[in-house]
């Protein structure tokens, strides 16, 4: 049902495209409209087809699984990063960060919008609230770094950690909740 939505996606525009090339300073209404019809109809399949996706027993499932290990994953590694942070090198940090962490976020950012079909959006805004937070610190840790400011970036790991920290505890308190 994807690959037809996106067939009408791509069939509307380029008949409408044509439609529109056909005189010089008029469109035929009709057939135009009559495109933009076909290429509407498919973005309905495409979202009805990714939705159908997204909210299926088994996706949610392992999606769920996703965020609560890449979840985990991120806490073990800050903690042993907050652990071990004045051993670095302050201009090594942002290195540090760029090998650590990339893999654990992409595949929380990835798996994230089952908490919202799974829990509800206010579950969903109360973990993305934190993760964003540690997220947005994290980052704040790479830019000190870069900067040469040590005591910033110190400042900022803990930041972090404690905002991972949260986000795996409210998550944690959901799929009890849950269970």
């Amino acid at each position: 049902m994807k690959a037809l939505g996106y067939a009408l996606i791509t069939l509307g525009f380029l008949a409408g495209a044509f439609v529109a090339i056909q005189h010089e300073r008029t469109v035929a209404l009709g057939p135009f409209l009559g495109a933009v019809a076909v290429g509407v109809l498919g973005v309905i399949l495409v979202r009805v087809a990714t939705h159908r996706a997204a909210t299926h027993v088994e996706h949610l499932a392992a999606s769920i699984s996703t965020v609560g290990r890449s979840l985990q994953n991120l806490v073990a590694e800050i903690d042993r990063f907050d652990a071990e942070k004045e051993s670095i090198d302050v201009y090594e940090l942002r290195h540090h960060i760029e090998r650590t962490f990339p893999t654990e976020i992409e595949a929380f950012v990835e798996a994230r919008e089952s908490i919202a079909h799974s829990f509800g959006l206010q579950a969903y805004a109360d973990v993305m609230n934190s993760f964003a937070a540690g997220e947005r610190f994290l980052n704040r840790v790479w830019s000190a770094s870069t900067d040469g400011y040590i005591d910033e970036a110190y400042d900022y790991i803990t930041r972090s950690r404690e905002q991972f920290d949260e986000a795996l505890t409210k998550f944690r308190a959901l799929e009890q909740k849950a269970a």
